[in-house]
C-alpha cells in the first residue's frame, strides 16, 4: 500500500507543538490537519463532492492502486493518462514498444485539482527517417479552473499532429507555436460561448470564465531530437550523463525579456505576493487568460536538442515540483531509480497499457512527487519522468 506523508504529526506531538494562544498556531495545525494521509481508513462522506469533482482527473492505473490511493484519502488522485493513439495507418491502437515512462499527478494541499497530464506514446506515423513513432509528453498546469488544462489534455496533441502532418519534421518551431495558437484560440471561444453542460465551477461565474488559463509544456521524443515547446512555469528538465540539462525556461514576469515584452505591450508587473502580470497572474505567458492579452502570451518557446547516449531520462512536471526541487535534487532522485537504488510502492498492471510503462520511471515519479509534498509544496504536483537509455 502507498503510503504519502505531507505534514504528518502524532497526536502527542500536535498536542505539545500546536498550542490554541497563538492564531498562527491555531492556522498551521489547521493546515496540517487538512494535508494528513492515513493508509486504511475511510474518507469523511462531506468530502464526497470533492471525490466527484475529481474523478474526471482520476485514471485507472491499475486496480490495486486506484484502491490503494482510494484509502489515502481525496487529496491524492492519478490524472489522466493516455497511453495510446491511432496512426492513420491503422485502425487499432498502436504502442510504441521504446517508450518508457512513469507519471503521478496529485492534488496536494489544494482544495481542487487543476493539473492534466497526457501521454502518447505513439501519436503520430513513423518518422520516415528514423522509422520510429514520435512519443508525446505533456503537463498542464491549470489555474482559476481545471477546464483549460483539460482542453488542452484533450486536444493540444492532436492540434500537433495535424500541423507537423502539413509541414516538414525541420520546422518544428513554427508547427508548435501555430499548434499553440490554435489551442488559445478554442479555449477562448469556449470560454466566450457558455458551452451546454458543461460541468465545472468558473461556468457560474461568467464573465469570470476568462480568467481561467493553463501552462504547457511539451516535449515529442525522437530516438535522434527532443523537441520542447514551453508555455508558462511548467518545466521539462533533460538528464545527461548525471547532470541536469534545462529544455525549457520558466516564463515568469520579472524574467528580464519577458518584463520588456510586458511593458512594450502597455502592461505592468506589480509585485504583490511575487512578481505578477498586472498583479495578476504569476506568470507571463499560458493559454487562455484571454483578459490579460495581450501581455500574457500564448506563444511557446521551443527548443530542439540533440540526443546522445548519456541521456538518462526526461522529466516533464508542474512547479508544485519545481517550487521546492531544484533540477539537479530531481534528477538525482530520478538516476537512483533508474538504476535501481531507490524504490517506490508498485503499479500493477491492469491489462490497460501500463506494461509499456518503465518501474524505474514510475518509481522515480512518485519519490519526487512525495519529495515535492515533503517539502510542503503548496500546489498540485504532476510529474512525468521518461527513460531515454533504452530506445538509443
Amino acid at each position: 500500500m502507498a503510503e504519502i506523508y505531507c505534514g504528518v504529526v502524532s497526536e502527542n506531538e500536535e498536542s505539545s507543538a500546536c498550542k490554541p494562544s497563538s492564531r498562527a498556531a491555531r492556522r498551521r495545525r489547521m493546515e496540517i490537519r487538512r494535508c494528513k494521509f492515513f493508509a486504511g481508513v475511510a474518507a469523511p462522506s462531506d468530502n464526497a463532492e470533492k471525490r466527484k469533482r475529481l474523478e474526471s482527473h482520476t485514471m485507472s492505473v491499475s486496480r490495486d492502486w486506484e484502491k490503494a490511493m482510494e484509502k489515502c484519502g481525496d487529496e491524492v488522485t492519478v490524472s489522466s493518462l493516455t497511453i495510446s493513439s491511432k496512426c492513420p495507418s491503422t485502425s487499432a491502437p498502436v504502442l510504441n514498444s521504446d517508450a518508457k515512462f512513469g507519471m503521478v499527478s496529485v492534488c496536494g494541499r489544494r482544495r481542487d485539482m487543476e493539473d492534466a497530464v497526457s501521454i502518447h506514446p505513439s501519436f503520430c506515423p513513423r518518422d520516415q527517417e528514423t522509422a520510429s513513432d514520435l512519443q508525446y509528453y505533456a503537463v498542464y498546469d491549470g489555474h482559476g479552473c481545471s477546464h483549460v488544462a483539460t482542453r488542452c489534455r484533450e486536444r493540444l496533441h492532436e492540434l500537433v499532429k495535424e500541423e507537423i502532418e502539413k509541414k516538414a519534421l525541420h520546422e518544428w518551431p513554427s508547427a508548435m507555436e501555430r499548434s499553440f495558437t490554435r489551442m488559445d484560440k478554442e479555449v477562448n471561444a469556449w470560454n466566450q460561448g457558455a458551452v451546454a453542460g458543461a460541468n465545472c465551477r468558473c461556468e457560474l461565474q461568467m464573465p469570470e470564465c476568462e480568467a481561467v488559463g493553463s501552462t504547457a509544456v511539451v516535449a515529442i521524443v525522437m530516438p535522434n531530437k527532443i523537441i520542447v515547446a514551453n508555455c508558462g512555469d511548467s518545466r521539462a528538465v533533460l538528464c545527461r550523463n548525471g547532470k541536469a540539462v534545462p529544455l525549457s525556461s520558466d516564463h515568469k514576469p520579472d524574467r528580464p525579456d519577458e518584463l520588456n515584452r510586458i511593458e512594450a505591450a502597455g502592461g505592468r508587473v506589480i509585485y504583490w505576493d511575487g512578481p505578477r502580470v498586472l498583479g495578476v497572474l504569476a506568470m507571463s505567458r499560458a493559454i487562455g487568460d484571454n483578459y490579460l492579452k495581450p501581455y500574457v502570451s500564448c506563444e511557446p518557446e521551443v527548443t530542439i536538442t540533440d540526443r546522445t547516449a548519456e541521456d538518462d531520462c526526461l522529466i516533464l512536471a508542474s512547479d508544485g515540483l519545481w517550487d521546492v526541487v531544484s533540477n539537479d535534487t530531481a534528477c538525482g532522485v530520478a538516476l537512483m531509480c533508474l538504476n535501481g537504488k531507490a524504490h517506490a510502492p508498485p503499479m500493477e498492471s491492469d491489462g490497460s497499457g501500463l506494461e509499456n510503462s518503465d518501474k524505474g520511471c514510475s518509481d522515480a515519479s512518485m519519490l519526487l512527487t512525495k519529495l515535492a509534498l515533503a517539502r510542503h509544496s503548496t500546489d498540485n504536483v504532476s510529474v512525468v519522468v521518461v527513460n531515454l537509455k533504452s530506445d538509443t
